[in-house]
């Protein structure tokens, strides 16, 4: 049963209120969508993206470049339990996930590498000739 506690700004924040509410929570992850971490990081040829699917095979990931969107889709399924399992806490997620990213700049979806390694999808996404830093050369008379 949950309690409730009735916060006001003025009063301090009970620590040891906090610290029960904790343990109130549900442990149990719902199977809806939920969103992958990712880093994406760009330097002057290619932008890099590292995103975090652990439990995954990779055959059974989505990956869509279009009109410079990047869109990550796929499934994590759920352990099957026996019928005389308690779980105490169960934090690792499981469930359909999805994640899209605009890139600033126009990306060549033709040039895209992608390499799964422990856990971690990693996407190598070239930037268009048309938007890559040119160097000007100056010609002195």
């Amino acid at each position: 049963m949950t309690k409730v506690v009735r916060w006001t700004p003025m009063n301090p924040v009970n620590l040891f209120n906090e610290f029960d509410r904790l343990f109130e929570r549900p442990t149990t992850r719902s199977t809806n969508d939920w969103s992958i971490a990712l880093d994406v990081a760009e330097n002057d040829d290619a932008y890099m993206v590292k995103a975090t699917v652990p439990g995954i095979n990779p055959d059974d990931i989505e990956i869509v470049l279009e009109d410079d969107v990047l869109s990550l889709k796929g499934e994590i399924l759920r352990d099957e339990e026996g019928e005389d399992v308690k779980y105490h806490v169960r934090e690792r997620r499981y469930g359909s996930f999805s994640r899209s990213i605009r890139f600033p700049t126009t990306v060549n979806g033709d040039a895209v590498e992608a390499t799964y390694n422990n856990g971690i999808l990693s996407l190598n996404i070239p930037k268009a000739e048309a938007v890559k830093p040119k160097r000007i050369t100056i010609n002195a008379s």
